[in-house]
This record gives C-alpha cells, sequence and structure tokens, in this order.
C-alpha cells in the first residue's frame, strides 16, 4: 500500500474525487446507450441511431427529458422519507469508488507531483466497500414504505430479502481472495495478483461472486424487486422525474462498482492481459495504459449484464432464493475450507501451482453444472375422488360437469 495514501495535498485529493464522481456518471451514460445497442443487436432491431453519431446522445437526451418532467408527490407518501430515499440509495454507489484503483502511481500533467490512480486505500477497503453498498439497500426499502402504495412496498422487501441473500454468498467469495492474497487492501491485492490473477486458481470464488453480484444489483433474471409484470415497476412506481432518474443512476453505478470489485479481486486489477504484460519489461503496467486494461474488464462484465438480461427470463422468487440459500452459501463455506487446506499445501511445497489451477477450473466447471441441475420433484399426492353431483339439488335437473359422477337415483329418473 502506498504511502501517499492519506499525505497528499488537497486539491489532489479533490481532483481525484472529481473525476471519479464525473467518470461514472458518464460511463453511465455510456452503458445505458450500450445496453440498448447490444440488447437491439440480440433482437435484431436497430437500437438508438439519432442523437449524435451512432446514438451517442441518446442517453443525454433521456437524462434532460426526466430532468424537465413534472415531479409528482403522491398524496399517501411520508414526504420526508419519501424525497430522502433515492439520495440514500445513490450516494452510497459513488463511495464505494473511493478505494478502486484504477492504475499505480503516475505524474499529473503539468506537474511534478507523482500520486497513485486511486482516491485512498486502507487495510479493511473491501470490507468498507460491502458496508458502503448494504446501506444502499435502505433507499430501496424506505422508497418502498414511504410510498404508500402496496406494490412499492412489496417491492422493497423483496429488494432487502434479496440483497441481504446475495451479499452473504457475495461476502464468503471474498474470503478465499483476502486468504491468498495476505490482505484486505485493494491496492494489494492487485499487487498479489502480478503472477496469477485469481479468477484460476480460485475459479469456483469468481464463479460464485459473479452470480451474487447480479443478484446483488437486481439485474434480469434476478430483477424480481422491480417484476413490472407482478409489481408494476417495484420500489420505484410512484416515483418520477430526477427522482426515478436517481434510482436508475444507482442501479447502473452498482453494476460499474461490481464489475470493477470483480476486476479488481479476480482479474488483476488495472494489470495489463497475459502476453502485454510481458512486453519491454512491463511497459503497459505503467502510466496511463493501465486505465485502459481496467476500463475494457470493467465493460466486458457489463457485457455479461446485458448478455443475462437479453437471454435468460426472470426466475420465480421462491426458486432464487432457494438457490441462494442452499446451494450458493453452502458450497461457499466447503470451498473456504478447500481454499484454507490447498493454502497449506501449497505453503508445504506439496502441491504445485497448475494442478491448483487445474482443479479449481474442475470444482468451478462443477459448480455452474450443478446450478443447472433440476431440483428433485415431490410426488403428487393422488387426487381425492370428487363427491358425487346431485343433478336435482336446486329443484331442476342440471346436466353434470365434465368428470362429476350423479348419484344413482338420479340415473333411473
Amino acid at each position: 500500500m502506498s504511502e501517499l495514501f492519506g499525505n497528499e495535498a488537497f486539491w489532489v485529493v479533490a481532483l481525484k474525487g472529481l473525476i471519479v464522481f464525473v467518470f461514472l456518471v458518464v460511463y453511465t451514460l455510456f452503458n445505458i446507450w450500450f445496453e440498448r445497442r447490444v440488447v437491439a443487436r440480440m433482437q435484431h432491431r436497430i437500437g438508438p441511431n439519432v442523437h449524435g453519431k451512432f446514438g451517442l446522445l441518446q442517453s443525454l437526451a433521456d437524462g434532460v427529458k426526466l430532468a424537465l418532467k413534472e415531479d409528482l408527490v403522491v398524496k399517501a407518501a411520508d414526504k420526508v422519507v419519501y424525497i430522502a430515499a433515492p439520495i440514500i440509495a445513490t450516494i452510497p454507489a459513488f463511495m464505494a469508488w473511493s478505494v478502486i484503483p484504477f492504475g499505480p502511481e503516475v505524474k499529473i500533467p503539468f506537474t511534478d507531483t507523482t500520486t497513485p490512480l486511486q482516491l485512498t486505500d486502507f487495510p479493511v477497503a473491501v470490507l468498507y466497500i460491502l458496508a458502503v453498498t448494504s446501506i444502499g439497500i435502505y433507499g430501496i426499502v424506505l422508497a418502498g414504505w414511504a410510498s404508500g402504495s402496496i406494490y412499492a412496498l412489496l417491492g422493497g422487501m423483496r429488494s432487502s430479502a434479496q440483497m441481504i441473500s446475495y451479499e452473504v454468498a457475495m461476502g464468503l467469495a471474498f474470503v478465499p481472495v483476502f486468504i491468498y492474497a495476505g490482505s484486505m487492501s485493494t491496492s494489494e491485492i492487485v499487487a498479489a495478483q502480478a503472477d496469477t490473477w485469481y479468477f484460476l486458481p480460485l475459479f469456483p470464488s469468481f464463479v460464485i461472486y459473479v452470480i451474487a453480484m447480479v443478484g446483488e444489483t437486481n439485474r434480469a433474471p434476478f430483477d424480481l424487486p422491480e417484476a413490472e409484470g407482478e409489481l408494476v415497476g417495484g420500489f420505484h412506481t410512484e416515483y418520477s422525474s430526477l427522482k426515478f432518474a436517481l434510482f436508475f443512476l444507482a442501479e447502473y453505478v452498482n453494476m460499474v462498482t461490481v464489475s470493477a470489485l470483480a476486476t479488481t479481486l479476480f482479474l488483476g486489477g488495472w494489470r495489463a492481459p497475459f502476453g502485454l504484460a510481458q512486453i519491454n519489461d512491463g511497459y503497459f503496467n505503467t502510466g496511463y495504459w493501465p486505465v485502459l486494461w481496467f476500463f475494457l474488464k470493467t465493460l466486458a462484465f457489463i457485457f455479461f449484464f446485458v448478455w443475462l438480461r437479453g437471454t435468460l427470463p426472470r426466475m420465480r422468487y421462491d426458486q432464487f432464493m432457494e438457490f441462494g440459500w442452499k446451494r450458493l452459501i453452502p458450497i461457499s463455506l466447503v470451498w473456504i475450507i478447500a481454499v484454507g487446506f490447498i493454502r497449506k499445501l501449497d505453503q508445504e511445497g506439496m502441491i504445485d501451482r497448475q494442478t491448483l489451477i487445474w482443479v479449481a477450473v474442475g470444482l468451478g466447471v462443477i459448480l455452474l453444472l450443478t446450478s443447472f441441475w433440476p431440483a428433485k420433484k415431490e410426488p403428487e399426492p393422488d387426487p381425492e375422488p370428487e363427491p358425487e353431483f346431485d343433478a336435482f339439488a336446486g329443484g331442476y335437473p342440471v346436466p353434470p360437469m365434465p368428470g362429476q359422477q350423479t348419484n344413482k337415483k338420479d340415473e333411473h329418473v
């Protein structure tokens, strides 16, 4: 961890904070356009093609439209909580980026100041991300409760149960990374992956995290809190204008946050891909080149989010919760024990790194296959025999419905 953290000039910290904020806002606008274009291509549609080259300004036009729409507040709402909820949901999404590393130490252009491409860092940075992002759920729950609508309340309750369930699996997926890196600092975890990215030796943890991050961000096929077919729109049903835009912004920033965290913990962070990292004594791991690799890796995860949305149907709520509690969490606990045992063998020199990678990849493939394994169906009970049909019960003869049996006395009439 760099000694510059906590000892930099105020203007340097303010400049980096402003850059992170602008990056997230612009990246969100790009991701909305990117999602529309990719889904349109999957469904053989055109997608955004006006408002700028290739429709790149379509997201900006939508933002302006939301800002100019009438801001409504429903009569049954608790106005203070109703207005505060989208703010509570949005701020933690930005705060999590304070410990995400974009690159190594660089020199700020036109100055002699050297700074790491990271706002700050400390020994428990990953736990800080988990703590901050979990606060965002309060905004969603309060939005559902304060709206005065049963649909919004159900969406908020679904979201709280969903995020709590899958945050447990997400946190357990981090434990093997901590064991291998020997630290919870994001910059030190990236430094520990100089030789091997952790998605290879910790492939089951990578698979568990990727599944959990989709559930954590309420994205399809896990978008149950916003299920428009069941809940009209979920927790933000009664929101409009800028307050709705804040929820929209928080969702897309959270997508980028979990993608950046996956990049940091499992894909080497800002480090160049294999092959490029060895060119010219690691030239592509110096200067501002790492920002490009970091952006491309996070974009790959964003494409994964979009791909899931364009291909998979929404899960049933009971299936979704059962999958989290009965499969992901037990598998994570067993894998943590196995990682501790394997790590000890690795330190004692009783197992080589190549064998470890193959074992991890094999277990990860088994985990993927078991997730698609159909559940055992319980035998259906024998149907109870229907009571005999009395054709003259109402005083008039009535013909029986298909499958009904008439009384014996009626058959002779």
